[in-house]
């Protein structure tokens, strides 16, 4: 048995080794695609997907089916199904991208010195990347779509649980790429399972560029601390609504259950909900209403449950808990200062914001919750590359280097000095 192991494991090695081979020989000519030519590869996977939308379901059916027999969650599952709407919005989102200016050869900057020496910053790929990830195979086509639109190579390593979904989406881009000659390893696929794979692509730092995880905080951090090759992360998406005194209650209470209740199982959703004091009264009666009618567990403090007695009583571990469910967390504070204390200690840098009519409250909001994003009287759920104008995102960052928040084609690339001279040297 071990001996077999032994071989396959040799055998997904020595094919991966060729893959990266493959994919940085194709580097090259990726990043030297027209935009004419990248847009017209990006449609044609658009069209394809509507095309192949029944080979997509019948592909997803797989996983789901097996994602039920080994007991995945409700939220797990909820990621994990493609449907005719969702086939489409992708399609959708590949066109967006489309759509989108090409940055790849613009000229950020240009300056000339003393010496006669002229001087540009040029927007350059940054070569081979790793996406590796969990459930959602939209990121197959999101990480797939901008890969090509900012002229990198993209090596897609999604999780087992969505393996033939991942694996049809990824080859709608793989043919795409052929039908207008050009190297079927520019959107490449990991094509096995083996969990010993991720360790060996992590330690390949001459070959890869930069490693983006998208999942749960225990995938993130096995990639960060294993990883030679930089890693774009966030590990949590504890999200924070804070309603203040001052707060329209009718907004506020469309904005949090909007937050909590929309789509509780990614990482932009609302975890904790804090309300001032003065506006506790109004808004929390109404909220809860619709919170039980949504079948959402609420865990309050004292404050709370005296407004909503049929809630749980929070512990303190119960603030700063990623949920990704119908489960949330709410705590009344004195004022808004008690708010922005309570999103230091317990969140996560992701995505915070404040419902309020007061324009001092909102500024002093947002210049002191260092979030990557910060949202004023807007549910938390806009956190997000699509709703940002990106086309799509390739992930979200907390981290403050190269990319934070939302990350589309600008957080794919770098930039190359190009100095122009006239015989100019040295003394």
């Amino acid at each position: 048995m071990k001996k077999k192991s032994r071989q396959t494991a040799n055998r997904w090695k020595s094919k991966l080794t060729r893959t990266l081979a493959n994919m940085n020989e194709a580097s090259g000519e990726m990043s030297l695609l027209s935009k004419s030519i990248k847009n017209k590869i990006l449609l044609d996977a658009a069209r394809k997907l509507e095309t192949n939308k029944s080979f997509l379901l019948k592909q997803n059916a797989k996983d789901l089916r097996s994602g039920r027999e080994s007991g995945l969650s409700a939220a797990l599952l909820d990621r994990l199904t493609l449907t005719d709407g969702r086939v489409r919005a992708m399609a959708d989102g590949v066109r967006a991208v489309a759509s989108l200016a090409d940055p790849i050869g613009q000229v950020s900057k240009r300056w000339r010195r003393p010496n006669g020496l002229r001087i540009s910053r040029v927007v350059v790929p940054l070569g081979v990347i790793l996406i590796i990830y969990e459930s959602r195979p939209n990121v197959t086509v999101e990480c797939a779509s901008l890969c090509i639109k900012s002229g990198n190579t993209v090596l897609l390593r999604g999780g087992r649980e969505a393996f033939n979904s991942n694996r049809a989406l990824a080859s709608i881009f793989t043919e795409a790429l052929q039908r207008h000659r050009l190297p079927k390893a520019g959107v490449s696929f990991v094509d096995t399972v083996d969990r010993a794979a991720v360790d060996f692509l992590l330690h390949r730092d001459q070959e890869i560029q930069l490693v983006i995880p998208r999942g749960g905080e225990a995938l993130i951090r096995k990639v960060a601390s294993t990883s030679r090759i930089p890693v774009i992360k966030h590990y949590q998406g504890i999200c924070h609504v804070y309603v203040d005194k001052d707060a329209d209650i009718q907004k506020a209470v469309a904005i949090a259950f909007n937050a909590k209740v929309q789509r509780p199982s990614v990482c932009n959703a609302m975890e904790t909900l804090l309300v001032h004091e003065k506006a506790a009264a109004r808004i929390l009666p109404p909220l809860g209403k619709k919170l039980r009618e949504a079948g959402c567990e609420v865990r309050g403090d004292r404050s709370t449950r005296g407004f909503l007695p049929w809630a749980r009583k929070a512990k303190n571990s119960d603030y700063g808990y990623e949920y990704l469910d119908k489960v949330l967390a709410i705590k009344v504070v004195k004022d808004i200062n008690g708010a922005i204390r309570h999103i230091r200690d317990y969140g996560s840098g992701h995505t915070d914001a404040i419902v309020t009519k007061n324009r001092k409250a909102a500024r002093l909001f947002t210049e002191q919750v260092d979030s990557s994003s910060v949202m004023v009287n807007a549910s938390t759920r806009f956190a997000d590359g699509f709703e940002y104008g990106f086309g799509a995102e390739i992930g979200i960052s907390t981290d403050k280097i190269h990319a934070r928040g939302p990350m589309g084609l600008e957080g794919l690339t770098s930039y190359k000095y190009v100095v122009e001279g006239q015989g100019q040297i040295r003394t």
